[in-house]
């Protein structure tokens, strides 16, 4: 049930980051395209204004032409080539503003036609009132009067040009116009992307505040498994060292019971076995079977202490660590022949118990590892008390192991008791060199301070 709850809510925690960046790509392809549509409608509304002013300025500037084409024909009056060129490009100044005009209205919207189709009308009649001039002779053109037709064209002329500047001033306006359709659709297209920002803000907010307390949540919850584990952790050495104080306990009671009352039954039975052998005379077989059961008791005597010691020496109870580990050093010497060296360095006789019994323990169970796994011959054994730790060092010439890939019941049991002691145990071993085991123990500060 807690999974699927975890997994709905971060499935919603997604959706909702995965709705709010559809929202804000939305908004940003939107103004995109917007901004996109006022660059081509300003683009469009400049071209559209330039090309009207342009069409304007060749209409004035072909009937500047024009009229320089009439004055110049009036003047001349018998150069029947000159008079040709002239009305020649008359005409093709006509035919080109006229074109330039159509076409611009053309591109003009049906309502924004009107001044321009009055600006071609009175310039078509303009240029249909000059044309006959051109087929006036010399009589005709000195009849009517040189000064007279220069006013008549100049007044047509002058009437026109102010068509323009009312058809530029329309241009203007519409600019001006367009100017301020673009103003006004810009602050509508900035207040929908306030509005749309607010509300992606107002969202991401929301999400942001829903995966704030989220994470919170999974911290707590995080945080509360971690002082669980802790907790079992610490549950689990204190059951583990009720256990190992439960064994030594049980092992202290078989010691005694072992060397108190098996221990001294079997040395009344020797006694009773030399009294009964001394009473028997000169009955040599008798005597005989009487010295094999004398001699199965010694064994079994020895056994028993053998068992009591290994269990738990009463020396280290009675004289303390050191003498115990150079009684052990010597009994492994006995029993396999190989050579224990003790070093002992301002050690206290005063240590707290449970160091003593652990560092015998690691001593033990170091022995019995140098002798059945790694056939050492010689072990050299340092106990040295420092300012605020004890420490064990234990040294063989045997076959080492890699003690990244070998982990043993003996190594794991060791760790246990160091590290209930608050304490750290490092294993060094090569093939070559043989296995080096140290131990450093935390010391009390009233151990310490006796052993100063």
């Amino acid at each position: 049930m807690q999974r699927r709850r975890g997994l709905g809510s971060r499935a919603a925690l997604m959706a909702g980051f995965g709705a709010l960046l559809v929202l804000m790509a939305i908004i940003g392809l939107d103004s995109l395209r917007t901004l996109r549509a006022f660059e081509t409608s300003n683009v469009q509304i400049r071209h559209d204004f330039l090309y009207r002013e342009r069409t304007l300025e060749q209409v004035r500037a072909g009937l500047y032409e024009t009229g320089n084409i009439i004055r110049d024909y009036i003047l001349i009056e018998s150069d029947p080539h000159g008079q040709e060129m002239l009305r020649t490009e008359f005409q093709s100044i006509r035919n080109e503003t006229t074109a330039a005009l159509k076409a611009c209205i053309e591109s003009l919207p049906a309502e924004k036609r009107g001044p321009f189709q009055h600006l071609a009308a009175e310039l078509e009649n303009d240029w249909s009132t000059l044309g006959p001039i051109f087929a006036l002779g010399a009589k005709e053109k000195t009849r009517q009067g040189n000064s007279a037709l220069n006013r008549d064209v100049l007044s047509q002329q002058a009437a026109i040009l102010a068509i323009t500047k009312d058809v530029s001033a329309v241009n203007d306006d519409e600019l001006k116009e367009a100017d301020l359709n673009m103003g006004t659709m810009f602050v509508l297209f900035r207040n929908r992307l306030l509005i749309v920002g607010t509300i992606a803000t107002t969202l991401g907010l929301i999400l942001a505040t829903t995966t704030i307390i989220y994470v919170g949540r999974l911290e707590k919850s995080v945080e509360e498994k971690y002082n669980e584990s802790l907790q079992a952790q610490r549950e689990l050495k204190q059951l583990t060292k009720r256990l190992v104080d439960a064994e030594e306990r049980e092992r202290r009671a078989i010691s005694r019971e072992l060397h108190d009352e098996i221990g001294q039954s079997l040395s009344a039975l020797l006694l009773d076995v030399e009294n009964v052998t001394e009473l028997s005379g000169q009955d040599g077989s008798f005597r005989q079977r009487l010295q094999n059961i004398k001699t199965l008791a010694e064994n079994c005597v020895n056994e028993v202490r053998n068992m009591a010691l290994l269990l738990r020496p009463s020396m280290l109870d009675d004289l303390g660590l050191i003498p115990a580990l150079e009684w052990q050093g010597r009994e492994v010497s006995k029993r396999t022949g190989m050579l224990v060296d003790t070093v002992e360095e301002n050690v206290s006789d005063n240590l707290p118990e449970e160091h003593k019994t652990c560092v015998y323990r690691i001593v033990q169970e170091a022995l019995n590892n140098c002798s059945k796994h790694a056939h050492a011959k010689n072990v050299r054994l340092v106990v040295r008390q420092e300012p605020n730790h004890l420490r064990v060092i234990i040294e063989d010439d045997g076959k080492g192991f890699e003690p990244s890939r070998v982990r043993g019941l003996g190594l794991v049991g060791m760790n246990e008791r160091v590290s209930q002691l608050g304490g750290v145990l490092k294993v060094e071993s090569n093939p070559v060199r043989g296995t080096r085991l140290c131990v450093d123990l935390p010391l009390p500060s009233a151990s310490v301070d006796l052993g100063s």
